[in-house]
């Protein structure tokens, strides 16, 4: 692996991790470019901590390399990575002040004392805990020792930043201000970092690139609206939110669902042949009114009040799809039955369908807006 390729900085090739004889990392490869935040994102067991602790230098691949800025790191041990990780306990010493936490690797560094006085201060403010150097961990929130956590990484101004779940201890308020917080100083010092989280909202907020895994394995990478509105697996599409499912057809232009057709939007039909697909369909691309073409009837089942939006469960023919509806937008006086209709932006095409001989392809009927 030369230093040619500028743009990818940390390159994971052929990973394999075994545990005795259980394979939990199989054939992986995965490309960070420099300067960005790659996120893994996956439900609990499918090997995205392993992956992360395996670039710390934590653990080390069966079989497979891995490289940072063009050099060979796999059996180098940690100290000698230049990456730094943020703990989802915050690792914090207990008997030391906020400023000895964050001092602690530069003091490792032995570099003069008034450069790391100069450096720690410069952190501490960073992380908007300017002035509070002399205060212990058990005089501060959960929130703040996360910042004290991130400015002894940043301090140490690593080549690769690590988080782990960095975020999961916190409440729904301070998650949404560390996210922020981690993102802006990720972006302003240009740090390649990786980021592990089990939670769709926070990998969508940090990241440049989210890496969907499952039992080892890379389901699905991109940005992250791209993860969202063209989902290339079942999976996928229930993996990144809700989705109604059919039976469809495409011909190119519109797709056929429950004998209505939608306008294909080209960024989710882009290189699909004619044919019958599974066709995702987003809760929120769905809304009601009172008037419309009978094929668009449905029965309202149950409406539910969440706040910014409402949750509407109905029954069209034969399929029971559940609608986001923001807040705002819906007609409360909306009761058993409506007319629905389909934002194209919405609609994607999943796997393709075989159909049985005896299986009739469903009348194009009118299209829906």
């Amino acid at each position: 692996m030369s230093k040619d390729s500028k743009n990818n900085f940390v390159v994971l090739k052929n990973i394999c991790k075994r545990f005795g004889q259980n394979t939990v990392i199989g054939d992986l490869d995965l490309e960070i470019e420099k300067g960005s935040l790659v996120t893994l994102l996956g439900p609990s067991g499918c090997g995205k901590t392993t992956v992360l602790r395996m670039v710390a230098g934590l653990e080390k691949p069966t079989s497979g390399q891995i490289f940072i800025d063009g050099e060979d790191v796999t059996d180098r041990s940690v100290q000698h990575r230049d990456i730094c990780m943020v703990f989802q306990s915050y690792a914090l010493f207990p008997h030391m002040s906020l400023y000895g936490n964050v001092a602690y690797g530069l003091k490792n560094l032995k570099l003069p004392a008034d450069e790391i006085s100069q450096r720690v201060d410069d952190a501490l403010k960073l992380v908007n805990l300017e002035g509070m150097g002399d205060r212990f961990v058990d005089q501060i929130s959960g929130g703040q020792q996360q910042r004290v956590a991130l400015a002894r990484a940043l301090v140490l101004k690593p080549k690769v930043l690590l988080f782990d779940e960095p975020l999961s201890n916190l409440d729904a308020n301070l998650r949404r201000s560390m996210r922020e917080t981690i993102r802006d100083l990720q972006k302003r010092f240009n740090i390649t970092s990786l980021y592990v989280t089990h939670d769709q909202a926070e990998a969508f907020a940090v990241s440049d690139k989210v890496v969907v895994m499952k039992d080892g394995d890379i389901m699905q990478q991109g940005a992250p609206s791209e993860l969202y509105q063209v989902p290339d697996s079942l999976f996928m599409a229930n993996f990144m939110g809700d989705a109604n499912i059919f039976d469809g057809h495409f011909d190119g232009e519109t797709i056929t669902i429950n004998g209505v057709q939608v306008k294909a939007n080209q960024r989710t039909v882009e290189s699909k042949a004619s044919g019958h697909y599974q066709v995702g369909v987003r809760p929120e691309a769905i809304t009601l009114s009172h008037e419309g073409q009978p094929e668009h009837i449905c029965k309202v089942n149950k409406v539910v009040y969440m706040g910014a939006m409402y949750e509407v469960s109905v029954t069209w023919g034969e399929h029971e799809l559940l609608l986001q509806i923001n807040s705002t937008e819906f007609d409360t006086d909306i009761k058993d039955q409506a007319y629905l209709s389909v934002n194209p932006v919405g609609v994607f095409l999943l796997d393709p369908v075989v159909l049985s001989s005896k299986k009739v392809q469903p009348e194009l009927t009118a299209e829906v807006a």
